[in-house]
């Protein structure tokens, strides 16, 4: 089996999704790249049913080349992602000024997709979009599995790690499917913030300027793991 260690990656990576509540159902999707190949989550299947075996693995121009189920129908905005995205790096990367991404996730986290309804950006109120390398964007409007929304979020994400797409969801990239797993939680916590501050009705405070930048350079090397752990974000 091909990529089988990118496979098993994309199962356990939906089922944490689902178990932190940043999906229901089926919704939502993930991927990882190796190379010029890229494993990703098929289309309409139980999280509890997936197997490694049950992943695809696809070329970055769609090609199937080992893929027993239909792919997630985002497969275009992974893709896209993929050959577009060189996101800024962000204290949250696993080595801090490589720029690549090599996984992607696509959650329908409540807090984001309501936040996504009603902003165009995340503006600097918390120093935690310093994980994401600045302020996050809202992809405009387009019907899922469309070149028109793939194209969107590849713009969004340009310089970044996380977007959100409007009326419909999250994405956040990252280096490996951890650091993009943990960012989605990290995400999901900023935008509950931004719409329990908004629903005050009072002004949204937010950060002076420069501050995420200098945030970015304080928490480069603030996360620490044990001798062989796969690294996350920073705490």
């Amino acid at each position: 089996m091909i990529l089988a260690e990118e496979r098993e990656q994309v199962v356990w990576a939906c089922r944490r999704m689902r178990g932190a509540g940043l999906v229901v159902g089926t919704a939502g999707n993930v991927s990882v790249r190796a190379g010029d190949l890229v494993a990703i989550s098929p289309s309409g299947l139980d999280y509890d049913d997936l197997t490694p075996e049950l992943v695809g693995v696809h070329r970055l121009d769609g090609a199937p080349v080992e893929a027993p189920l239909r792919p997630s129908t985002e497969l275009p905005l992974h893709l896209e992602v993929y050959r577009r995205v060189q996101a800024r790096p962000g204290s949250g990367d696993p080595h801090p000024g490589e720029s690549g991404v090599s996984a992607v996730v696509h959650t329908h986290a409540p807090a984001s997709t309501a936040l996504s309804l009603v902003v165009d950006e995340i503006p600097a109120t918390h120093y935690y979009l310093a994980l994401f390398g600045g302020s996050v964007r809202v992809a405009p409007y387009a019907r899922f599995g469309t070149a028109e929304l793939a194209a969107g979020v590849a713009a969004a994400l340009t310089g970044r790690r996380a977007a959100l797409m409007a009326n419909h969801g999250a994405v956040c990239v990252g280096d490996s499917v951890r650091s993009a797993l943990d960012l989605a939680a990290y995400l999901e916590y900023v935008c509950d913030v931004q719409l329990r501050a908004m629903s005050t009705g009072l002004p949204v405070r937010t950060l002076p300027p420069g501050e995420i930048e200098s945030v970015m350079a304080a928490m480069a090397h603030y996360r620490q793991t044990p001798p062989g752990a796969s690294p996350g974000v920073a705490e």
